[in-house]
């Protein structure tokens, strides 16, 4: 499995995922069910696509670090989730057939970028249902 082949299957669930975040009124971001709100599910999304790039792929978080916008600021946590999303695209083209089914050990434990790949895909559908959860039935804090 390449990076052509890894791709278009990435893009469709990542592009999504984007577009629903940028589709979200900015009053939502502060929406919250337990002690996750939406701005913060945006914000892990992004953290953790840094994280795998570099424990999987071998790309270094930027050296300025993530960016750490409000969870409440829509424009910010957007333009987080495109950067993390090309950090971890640059981290994947940069990966040899044969890298892309190596183990590879991290906090997570051992894991080829193509597994590693499948938990993100998880992961961010995951949330994208949790998001959807919490602006039905989410509580603004004030409440």
């Amino acid at each position: 499995m390449t990076y052509s082949t890894v791709l278009p299957i990435w893009n469709a669930t990542r592009q999504r995922f984007l577009k629903t975040a940028k589709a979200l009124p900015a009053q939502d971001l502060a929406l919250q069910l337990g002690q996750s709100s939406i701005g913060s599910l945006l914000h892990h999304t992004a953290e953790a696509e840094y994280m795998f790039a570099e424990w999987f792929f071998g790309k270094k978080m930027p050296d300025e670090g993530i960016a750490k916008p409000s969870i409440t600021n829509h424009e910010e946590l957007v333009e987080l989730l495109v950067a993390s999303n090309d950090h971890l695209l640059e981290a994947m083209h940069a990966l040899t057939e044969e890298q892309w089914h190596t183990s590879v050990e991290s906090p997570m434990g051992p894991s080829t970028p193509v597994e590693a790949i499948g938990r993100l895909i998880y992961h961010t559908g995951m949330h994208a249902g949790q998001i959807s959860l919490i602006q039905k039935n989410g509580q603004s804090p004030t409440e």
